[in-house]
C-alpha cells in the first residue's frame, strides 16, 4: 500500500544536471538517490527537469487576485490572499513576498493585517508567506522614480508608523523598500538591521553619499535596480552606478524581457555576480490571458501574448510585470546565456538566504520538500512548469491561465 504521505519525484537536477529519484514524507525531502548511469544520455527537449520552488521577493498580485485591494472588507481581502497563495503557487513559485505599496496608514494597515488574518486562518498560506515585502511609503516623491506609487502618500521614515504595520502583521514585514535620501532614513535603516528586517534601496533619486550612507547603516540590496528610475539620468554620477558598484548591496532585477533590456542585464550580472537575485514584481494581472483589461491603478491596458504590460493610451509606458518567476528565470538564461543552474540559483537560494528563510531554496535532505519539475527549452528561453509541489503535496500547475482549485 502506498504511503499517503509519500511522494517521489523523478527528473534531472536543474543544479547539477544528475537524474535523480527524490521521496519526500511529512512534508520534507527524505531522501534523493542518483538514478543515471555513467554514459547516458544527455538532457534532450522532453526532459523533465528538477529544482527547488522558485522563492520571489516581490509579488503585488497575480491570477486576478490583488495584494492591495482598497475599498473593501477584511473578509475579502484575507480571501484575497488565501486565492492569491493557490494562484501564485500553481505558477511554480512556492514561497513568497507578498507586497504592500505605498497608500494611506489604514489602507496598508489593512494589507498587513489581511495578510496576518490569511496566515492564521490558512495552514497552506502560512507555509507559503515567506514574509511581507513593504514598498513604499518612505520613497522618492520626484516623478520616474516614484513610479506608480501615489504622490499623496509617499513621506518620511518614521518608526512608529512602520512599528504599528508590524504589529498588525504579526511580525511578518521581512523586506522594506525605500529611498535612502528621505531625512531620517540612515537611521530607520540601523533600526530595521537590528530588528532583523531587510532594507532595501529602491524608488530613490539618491546620489551617491545617500547610498554609501544605507550601505554603511546595514541596507542590504537594490529593489528590481534599473526600475523605479529617472527616465534620463547624468552620465556619470547616478544612483544606478552608485548601487552596482556597492559591494554590500545585492541586487534583484525584473527579467521579464520588457523591464530591462538584455545588455542591461549582461551587465549587472557581470558585476553583481552571485548577489543578483530575480524578482516577478508581478501584478494582478499575471498568468491571465492576453488582451485588454480596465485596472483601478492605471486605467485601460493591454497584456501582449509575450507578457508585456502597457498602457492602452501609450503603450511605451509599462503598466506593470504581468510574468512569473519561472519566466523570469528562462528569460535571464536566454538573455545571459547563463548555465540553468545559475538562473535557478537566482530565483531559489539566493533570496531564501537574503531573507534568512532556512529550509527553504535548495534541495537537501531535511529540506522542505517545495519542488518544481519543468521542461526546458534553452533556445527558446522558456520553462514549462509541469507539476508543483508545496511541502510534498502537489498544488499545481497552471494550466492557460487557470489556477489551482480553491479550497
Amino acid at each position: 500500500m502506498t504511503d499517503p504521505n509519500t511522494t517521489i519525484i523523478e527528473g534531472r537536477r536543474a543544479d547539477t544536471g544528475r537524474r535523480i529519484r527524490l521521496v519526500a514524507n511529512g512534508g520534507f525531502v527524505a531522501s534523493m538517490e542518483e538514478t543515471e548511469s555513467p554514459g547516458q544520455a544527455a538532457a534532450g527537449p522532453d526532459e523533465l527537469w528538477i529544482a527547488p520552488g522558485f522563492v520571489d521577493l516581490q509579488i503585488n498580485g497575480y491570477g486576478g487576485e490583488d495584494i492591495n485591494l482598497t475599498g473593501t472588507d477584511m473578509h475579502r481581502r484575507v480571501e484575497t490572499v488565501k486565492r492569491l497563495v493557490r494562484a501564485v503557487l500553481a505558477s511554480g513559485t512556492t514561497s513568497f513576498c507578498p507586497t504592500v505599496i505605498t497608500a494611506s496608514f489604514e489602507q496598508m494597515k489593512d494589507c498587513m493585517t489581511a495578510v496576518r488574518l490569511a496566515c492564521e486562518q490558512d495552514e497552506l498560506t502560512a507555509s507559503a508567506v515567506a514574509g511581507i515585502h513593504m514598498e513604499g511609503p518612505y520613497i522618492s516623491g520626484e516623478n520616474g522614480p516614484r513610479g506608480a506609487h501615489p504622490a499623496e502618500h509617499v513621506r518620511d521614515p518614521d518608526w512608529a508608523e512602520f512599528s504599528a504595520w508590524q504589529e498588525a502583521s504579526g511580525d511578518r514585514i521581512r523586506l522594506v523598500t525605500l529611498a535612502p535620501e528621505r531625512p531620517g532614513a540612515a537611521e530607520f535603516i540601523r533600526k530595521l538591521t537590528e530588528a532583523g528586517v531587510v532594507a532595501s534601496i529602491g524608488h530613490t533619486a539618491a546620489d551617491h553619499d545617500h547610498i554609501a550612507a544605507a550601505a554603511e547603516a546595514g541596507a542590504r540590496m537594490s529593489t528590481h535596480l534599473g526600475n523605479g528610475a529617472h527616465p534620463q539620468l547624468p552620465r556619470h554620477p547616478h544612483y544606478i552606478w552608485s548601487q552596482l558598484a556597492e559591494d554590500r548591496l545585492a541586487a534583484s532585477v525584473i527579467c521579464d524581457g520588457h523591464h530591462l533590456h538584455f545588455s542591461v542585464v549582461n551587465v549587472m550580472h557581470k558585476v553583481k555576480g552571485e548577489t543578483l537575485l530575480l524578482v516577478s514584481d508581478a501584478v494582478h494581472l499575471a498568468g491571465l490571458p492576453p488582451g485588454t483589461y480596465r485596472t483601478h491603478v492605471g486605467g485601460e491596458v493591454e497584456l501582449l501574448p509575450s507578457g508585456r504590460l502597457h498602457m492602452v493610451d501609450n503603450p511605451n509606458l509599462l503598466a506593470g510585470s504581468a510574468v512569473s518567476l519561472a519566466d523570469c528565470v528562462g528569460r535571464f538564461a536566454q538573455m545571459t546565456g547563463s548555465p540553468l543552474a545559475t538562473a535557478v540559483a537566482m530565483a531559489t537560494d539566493r533570496p531564501a538566504r537574503l531573507l534568512g528563510c532556512a529550509g527553504i531554496g535548495t534541495l537537501e535532505i531535511g529540506q522542505a520538500a517545495d519542488v518544481v519539475t519543468f521542461r526546458w527549452n534553452a533556445e527558446a528561453g522558456k520553462l514549462d512548469v509541469q507539476a508543483v509541489y508545496k511541502r510534498g503535496r502537489l498544488v499545481g500547475p497552471e494550466r492557460r491561465g487557470e489556477i489551482v482549485p480553491r479550497t
